[in-house]
């Protein structure tokens, strides 16, 4: 009988587990790549999100941007989704995006406005830079 009981408890855990990992959903994927250092996936997790105006995936958009991973350096796009989510009300976007600010050239951060306003002014359909 006690035997029953652990073999019971043991699936009723296992169920209880896989179920919470089943709740995981793109951002918590994604974030689970990034951390790995599995930057590709983790930017095909997160760009629809930040096209869906998702602030939290457009900031960790802005952050590989800026850094380099899984997609090609670029302090223009970097600025840019910082800026999407900025105005989204992401506090840490705002400050990035002040420290990107700063290492742009006035072309490049020109450039860079010039997307935002696109990607916004297209509901996020045009932001694929």
């Amino acid at each position: 009988m006690k035997r029953a009981v652990v073999c019971g408890g043991a699936i009723v855990a296992a169920c209880v587990l896989g179920a919470a990992g089943a709740l995981a959903g793109p951002w918590e994927d994604g974030m689970v790549r990034y951390n790995r250092g599995d930057y590709v996936p983790a930017i095909h997790l997160f760009r629809p999100l930040a096209e869906a105006g998702n602030s939290k995936a457009q900031s960790q958009m802005g952050t590989m941007y800026r850094k380099g991973q899984g997609v090609g350096r670029s302090m223009a796009r970097a600025f840019m989704w910082f800026s999407l989510a900025a105005k989204r009300g992401d506090a840490q976007a705002k400050t990035n995006m002040r420290e990107v600010e700063k290492a742009m050239t006035p072309t490049e951060l020109t450039q860079a406005r010039d997307m935002a306003a696109a990607c916004e002014a297209s509901n996020y359909r045009d932001c694929a830079y």
